[in-house]
């Protein structure tokens, strides 16, 4: 029997709705648009468009909710279902596993480590947030020798439109609702179209819950002209958060000028790591691999420039060239399974067309380039090779644009000031990595190099409470532990005379 995030109709393939009012609904205009398996090219799910009609019924639904039952719970009452939002999501947990990896295509293994404990994980440490996090009061004299009492209050914005991406899609929902919701505020959420059915499951466990209808709302479909567009330009929406390219964020700014909404926007990265001569080498090697290769190269996290000081550049190359080559492309279940497919069809043909490029452009193709040869089962699926290049300038659309694949352009660099400079040199600042032994040295380059998160001998680690953010074109804001509520709430002051 199908779930209610996926009813069955008339269709032969079962169809995901938008969550609006605590109800899985139809389009009002029964619009539906096709969701893909990567792993095999083919449509497993129909999914219904919302068009303006049903993006105004969510917005109304959460701002109702808002002003209604969300607003007359405690924190502690609302921290307590946020608690029980992220245990029930545990308790689910291998739906949840296996609805991310039919829309990704990424291997059980790294989804049942990351995506899915991450994703509920979210919910309580934001929760705990809220609870622990005082404000600010400052005691001021006054003429008559009173004085008089300031003090912080932390209010919720109101209504927040959440668009989310399709590389980890539970997991940077969550991330984006759960402080929301902890703060009080009610959400509206776009998932990508590429992948909608974790977002959509979650309404299934905000309803097991408790949590009051209106509060969560999904609606899908597109951006231009489409879900996003009517969801961003809504006179309802008082705050938007969203992840995804720099195109995209540019286009929502423009909608949220209109209203003076607030935004935090998490944008595209061409990321750097600087390998120097007196790094741990395996450690080096294997962080690195994970960087450029992991999710198969869709982390907005991930490394595209490698910088290898000149005199270990030679083994450094063919030591990652040996971890590319060690990695298993397959299907999501199996275990063995070190690489899964791109997103999308459209994904595909671009990092291809990036594969291409380099070729064209004289680069030295260390492994890969291609498609890997894959079973017949599965032949229609999004499949690229793990790829290394090196010998292009630094001028090169490959080093200068976001490709989001599992590729990586490596370059050798002679002193410490070169390094910097072309770790520097591009129009993003959201992550990098740097390996060395020298702790002088890591802070030193960590310093000056200009991103919103650095990472000294490892990857990919990340502490909740801390900010996470990107400079430049890479991003608005910051959050992330106390972070976050700068943007969720309205920071007010009362001044109390005594």
């Amino acid at each position: 029997m199908a779930s209610p995030a996926q009813a069955t109709t008339g269709s032969k393939l079962p169809e995901i709705r938008n969550f609006i009012n605590g109800e899985y609904v139809a389009s009002s205009s029964q619009r539906t648009f096709e969701n893909f398996d990567p792993v095999t090219g083919k449509a497993f799910a129909l999914i219904h468009e919302a068009d303006e009609a049903d993006v105004d019924a969510a917005v109304r639904a959460a701002q109702a909710a808002f002003t209604g039952p969300w607003s007359e719970l405690t924190v502690e009452a609302r921290v307590n279902l946020l608690h029980r939002v992220a245990d029930r999501i545990n308790e689910r947990f291998d739906e949840f596993l296996a609805a991310e990896c039919r829309d990704t295509g990424k291997p059980y293994s790294l989804a049942r480590h990351i995506d899915i404990p991450r994703g509920a994980a979210n919910f309580k440490i934001f929760a705990d947030v809220i609870r622990n996090v005082p404000t600010e009061a400052f005691r001021m004299e006054t003429p008559d020798g009173a004085g008089a009492l300031n003090y912080g209050v932390r209010t919720p914005k109101g209504v927040i439109a959440v668009i989310s991406p399709w590389n980890l899609p539970l997991l940077l929902m969550t991330w984006k609702v759960g402080p929301a919701l902890a703060c009080g505020n009610t959400v509206v959420v776009k998932p990508s179209e590429e992948t909608p059915s974790t977002t959509t499951l979650l309404g299934e466990v905000m309803n097991e819950v408790g949590v009051p209808p209106g509060v969560f709302n999904v609606v899908n479909g597109f951006g231009t002209n489409s879900t996003g567009e009517f969801l961003t330009r809504h006179p309802g929406i008082d705050a938007i958060t969203f992840t995804g390219e720099t195109v995209t964020g540019t286009a929502i700014m423009k909608n949220a000028a209109v209203g003076i909404r607030d935004v935090s926007f998490e944008l595209g990265g061409k990321n750097a790591a600087v390998v120097f001569a007196d790094c741990d080498m395996d450690q080096a090697l294997e962080g690195t691999a994970r960087s450029a290769f992991a999710n198969c190269g869709q982390v907005c996290l991930g490394t595209e420039r490698i910088y290898v000081e000149r005199s270990i550049f030679d083994e450094f190359v063919a030591g990652l060239k040996q971890k590319a080559e060690q990695l298993k492309i397959g299907i999501p279940s199996d275990e063995a399974t070190g690489m899964g497919p791109i997103v999308s069809r459209q994904q595909r043909e671009k990092v291809l067309g990036y594969y291409a490029k380099a070729r064209e452009l004289g680069a030295t193709v260390v492994t890969g380039g291609g498609v890997p040869e894959m079973p017949a089962d599965y032949a229609g699926g999004y499949w690229v090779e793990p790829t290394i290049w090196t010998g292009l300038p630094e001028d090169s659309p490959i080093i200068k644009e976001e490709i989001f694949g599992p590729c990586c352009h490596v370059q050798p660099f002679d002193t410490e000031a070169e390094a910097i400079a072309l770790a520097n040199d591009t129009q993003y600042g959201l992550a990098t990595a740097i390996w060395t032994t020298n702790a002088s040295r890591a802070h030193r380059v960590a310093e000056k190099i200009n991103v919103g998160i650095t990472w000294v001998n490892c990857w990919f680690l990340r502490d909740l409470r801390t900010s996470f953010g990107g400079s430049k074109q890479s991003g608005i804001g910051r959050e992330g532990g106390v972070h976050s509520l700068e943007f969720y709430t309205e920071l007010r002051n009362v001044c109390l005379k005594l």
